[in-house]
């Protein structure tokens, strides 16, 4: 079964979570992630409002564990630390 990653953020430092998005790209892209949504339009309907939402599918849940664990994942969340408030949670899709 396919696996989703869906993180909600606040951005609070702009030029370090460029480093960070950048690098998580190419992690995800090589773990077989493909992005649903990544930023755009949204309507904040219940809970905290986070104004950049991103969705990314992966092939399997053990996939995305694994992208999130990795190394190269590991560098990028060393730049979105601090200049992000985050939430990311990893779904399987039935």
């Amino acid at each position: 079964m396919s696996a989703l990653w869906i993180a909600h953020v606040h951005v609070t430092d702009s030029d370090a979570y460029a480093r960070y998005a950048a690098i998580a790209t190419e992690a995800i892209a090589a773990h077989g992630g493909v992005f649903l949504a990544r930023g755009g339009r949204y309507q904040q309907l219940e809970g905290n409002d986070r104004p950049r939402n991103v969705v990314a599918r992966f092939p399997s849940f053990d996939d995305a564990l694994a992208c999130y664990n990795s190394p190269r994942y590991q560098e990028a969340l060393s730049f979105a630390r601090g200049a992000s408030e985050r939430d990311l949670v990893i779904v399987e899709e039935i």
